[in-house]
């Protein structure tokens, strides 16, 4: 789809960018990331090693036991291929301290146990390190709610949370990554045979031609239909947008002041900068 493409050269430079002030502005000079071995944070390890050097980069592999190979290489292969830093540290002793007190969990509770432990594990190397924790996940999770609160979706701030899946895969083709980590099934890796696009019941390329639509271009639902679009996934899409709204906002606070956090206080310079 040409509306999806991007000038690569362009938003690389952007997002560079961006890193480094945003890890200067909070008076930082390094950060911390999860790298799993898919393209996300493939594509955040490499904008942060080009950003602030590899020395001041530490990618953290967290395998649960069912973790499959393939990530555990794919994540050395990219932290080999940029001189970042990097820790391994297994979360399933972890994990499973609170899993196995419930035989009958469900998949979606074991995987979002296991989401946010590998943040509480990158938090507690953020201050060993001295880094902030840089988020991983894309403008497609996001809309579709297909992240978990304060697991993956927690960070300092992240530079690929604007791009569509279909454009990460565009800019690391650009950069350099590997084809066999662009390429393979995206995964959360959180049992064995998980993929997003089966969760989901689409594809991301799919998908995101009908986001672009609906966000970027501001078309109704039945505009979307008349481009082409089956009725049922336009329905199914939107009302996971509207649903998981509350994923992407920071925490509702009641008001009862003049200035309230997160309503009329909201920037810096709300604090005379």
């Amino acid at each position: 789809m040409k509306e999806l493409e991007i000038n690569t050269d362009l938003v690389r430079g952007i997002l560079s960018g961006f890193i480094r002030s945003e890890t200067k502005r909070a008076g930082f000079e390094k950060v911390v990331m999860g790298v799993s071995g898919g393209v996300d944070s493939a594509l955040s390890l490499y904008l942060s090693v080009e950003s602030l050097g590899g020395e001041n980069v530490l990618a953290v592999r967290m395998p649960y036991e069912t973790s499959s190979q393939d990530s555990l290489d794919h994540a050395d292969m990219v932290i080999k291929a940029t001189g970042a830093q990097s820790t391994t540290i297994p979360i399933t002793e972890m994990a499973d301290g609170l899993i196995d007190q419930f035989p009958d969990m469900s998949n979606v509770r074991r995987g979002n146990i296991m989401a946010r432990c590998r943040m509480i594990v990158l938090y507690d190397q953020s201050v060993a390190f001295n880094g902030l924790v840089v988020g991983t996940g894309n403008k497609t999770e996001s809309l579709l709610g297909y992240t978990t609160l304060y697991g993956d979706s927690a960070c300092a701030f992240n530079p690929i949370g604007d791009l569509y899946k279909t454009q990460v895969r565009q800019l690391a083709k650009a950069m350099g990554i590997p084809d066999v980590i662009i390429g393979k099934a995206p995964t959360a890796d959180l049992w064995a045979g998980q993929s997003d696009e089966g969760e989901l019941g689409f594809t991301y390329a799919e998908v995101d031609k009908l986001l672009y639509r609906l966000v970027d271009e501001r078309y109704t639902a039945e505009e979307c239909v008349d481009a082409g679009f089956p009725r049922e996934f336009v329905v199914e899409v939107i009302a996971r947008i509207r649903r998981f709204h509350f994923k992407r906002i920071m925490p509702s606070v009641a008001k009862v002041s003049n200035r309230t956090v997160g309503y009329d206080f909201l920037y810096l310079r709300d604090w005379g900068t």
